[in-house]
């Protein structure tokens, strides 16, 4: 079995220039891979090798435009987790106002298993969830200043006070097992059905962790293909051979057709600007590659930007 050695920063410049790749500046590229990690730099290098079989680099290709692409990454990161925060808070808010008109406001109710989906089969699930919120509430309730005031001052939580110290991956799960009913009140807000808000939360909560752990996120995948929409037809986005959808099933386009339909238009306006911005600023400091191959491997149609208007 082969192992990994640990290489000093001279010894990693040396693999990168190696493989032809130029350093213009040999401290700063140090500097950086110190800060920042060899092993995550090197995941944005395959853009710039000339072949999945030859892992040298393409003629020209400089340390600056790889760090660009990571930069773009982080920025894509940034943009990506602070809408992640506005829909997370708009659910939150939403699912306990639902549940709290619906059901009550206390533990007693939102605690209550006999509150959510009546089926045999869901009994164990739901129990779980019951358990991990009372357990997210005893971790977390005291240290936040307003369930810390309402356990102090009137002996309980409300509902929509505890969802501040609840993971958004709760809220999800939360909302595949509750009442008929009270999913449709939810999900009618966002002028969705059912079935597309119980799609759409689990991959929202995957992007939140991505982004709260910095993993690479411009060319991440999600394990299911979301339903067509018809943002795909619109756009005009072409089909495989098997009359699937190339682009904003699986890939990141297909979160940017999520928050097309999630978030408000002012937040989604600002969210596809804030992303062309950084694109068009990347696109500026490739020099070996162009701007599309980039697009490629993120899921995006050139005529991306046309979403907004739709």
């Amino acid at each position: 079995m082969k192992t990994k050695t640990f290489k000093t920063l001279d010894e990693q410049i040396d693999i990168l220039t190696s493989k032809g790749l130029i350093i213009e500046d040999i401290e700063e590229a140090k500097n950086i891979l110190l800060r920042e990690n060899y092993f995550f730099f090197n995941g944005y290098r395959h853009l710039f090798m000339k072949s999945d079989l030859d892992r040298t680099f393409l003629e020209g290709t400089t340390f600056r435009e790889i760090y660009a692409m990571f930069y773009f990454d982080r920025q894509l990161r940034n943009i990506i987790f602070k809408h992640i925060l506005i829909f997370e808070n708009n659910i939150k808010s939403i699912l306990a106002y639902v549940m709290s008109k619906n059901h009550g406001f206390k533990e007693n109710s939102y605690l209550n298993p006999h509150n959510f989906v009546k089926d045999n089969k869901r009994y164990r699930q739901i129990n779980d969830l019951l358990r991990k919120v009372r357990r997210q509430i005893n971790v977390n309730g005291k240290q936040h200043t307003a369930t810390a005031h309402y356990l102090n001052n009137y002996g309980y939580i409300p509902l929509w006070v505890v969802v501040k110290v609840l993971s958004f991956g709760i809220i999800g799960e939360m909302y595949t097992v509750m009442q008929y009913q009270d999913q449709k009140e939810i999900a009618d807000v966002f002028s969705l059905d059912i079935y597309s808000m119980v799609e759409y939360l689990p991959i929202l909560a995957n992007y939140r962790n991505l982004c709260a752990h910095e993993d690479i996120c411009y060319l991440n995948r999600t394990q299911k293909n979301i339903e067509d929409t018809k943002y795909h037809h619109l756009l005009g986005i072409k089909e495989d051979e098997y009359g699937e959808y190339i682009y904003g099933k699986n890939d990141l386009f297909a979160l940017v057709i999520i928050f097309k339909q999630v978030l408000n238009k002012d937040n989604f306006n600002s969210f596809l600007d804030e992303v062309a911005y950084e694109i068009n600023r990347l696109e500026g400091k490739l020099k070996t590659i162009k701007i599309k191959k980039v697009l490629e491997e993120m899921g995006f149609p050139l005529n991306y930007e046309e979403i907004e208007r739709l």
